[in-house]
């Protein structure tokens, strides 16, 4: 049988999991999808404050948009508004949202911080059966950190003839279960080259799980995003690059950023979308 480049892709890909595939597969849930037909996307049942990822559904394509520069949490809910309404679009159909806070915080204190938001997004009735259906990363600039709470961008859905999936990953850090127990960190206080490549194969691993769940594969993605501060470029090539498949070819767009909760080291999320706007407050 001839071996094509894209079966060695999967080859390679699938023999970068592997060391944490049946981590996964014993701890985190199986993924569970939703309709909300009044956004126009499904979404991947989360934990708390987010979903855990959003795809258009068809007759809709996901539209992602970036602050410049990057507006105060709530000041940005407004103009998001604003900008929806503009577009012609519920508020509905916001599917994604990209925070930024000042530093990492502990589990209490995130739970704290994101009580508002979740109760912003209640007020716009977001809400599908009591979860909610937008997904979210969120994490704190290293360097130039924001002064407040602010947001980097937001994704959401528009009328469309584009048949391709178009979809967004929450960010999610290399917890082997979907609460935020410390204790379930892998490779928890390891930020040895061996100790982040484990943490970068379960978040991948987790990164694939969700687009896999949304019908959609590595080949939709369009951005891939890694959010760390520590010397990643040993993993790149073993661990990160092949595990990417065919969105390889996109690259990967590295930022300093820790994720929001201390002591996750490494953070992803994916994006598969054919239109990126900036929008200035």
């Amino acid at each position: 049988m001839e071996l094509t480049r894209r079966r060695l892709t999967q080859i390679l890909a699938g023999t970068a999991l592997a060391a944490c595939a049946q981590q996964q597969d014993s701890a985190q849930e199986e993924p569970v999808v939703i309709d909300n037909p009044k956004g126009n996307f499904q979404f991947v049942k989360g934990s708390g404050p987010y979903s855990s990822g959003a795809v258009a559904s068809p007759g809709f394509e996901v539209v992602h948009a970036i602050f410049q520069p990057l507006p105060e949490l709530f000041s940005a809910f407004e103009i998001i508004e604003k900008h929806l309404e503009a577009a012609g679009r519920p508020l509905n159909a916001l599917c994604g949202m990209e925070l930024r806070i000042p530093k990492a915080l502990s589990v209490e204190d995130f739970n704290t911080f994101n009580q508002p938001y979740i109760d912003r997004l209640e007020a716009w009735k977001l809400h599908v059966d009591g979860l909610n259906p937008v997904a979210r990363t969120n994490v704190a600039p290293t360097v130039r950190p924001v002064s407040q709470p602010s947001v980097y961008g937001f994704s959401y859905t528009v009328p469309s003839d584009y048949t391709g999936k178009t979809f967004v990953v929450a960010g999610a850090g290399e917890f082997r279960t979907s609460g935020l127990d410390e204790d379930n960190l892998v490779a928890r206080g390891d930020t040895s080259t061996a100790g982040l490549t484990q943490k970068a194969e379960m978040v991948l691993s987790i990164m694939t799980s969700r687009i896999e769940a949304m019908g959609a594969s590595w080949a939709d993605a369009t951005q891939s995003n890694i959010y760390c501060i520590h010397d990643i470029h040993p993993l790149m090539a073993g661990a990160i690059v092949p595990a990417l498949a065919e969105a390889s070819i996109h690259g990967v767009r590295w930022f300093y950023a820790q994720p929001p909760v201390l002591e996750v080291e490494y953070e992803m999320d994916v994006r598969g979308v054919r239109k990126e706007i900036i929008v200035t407050p």
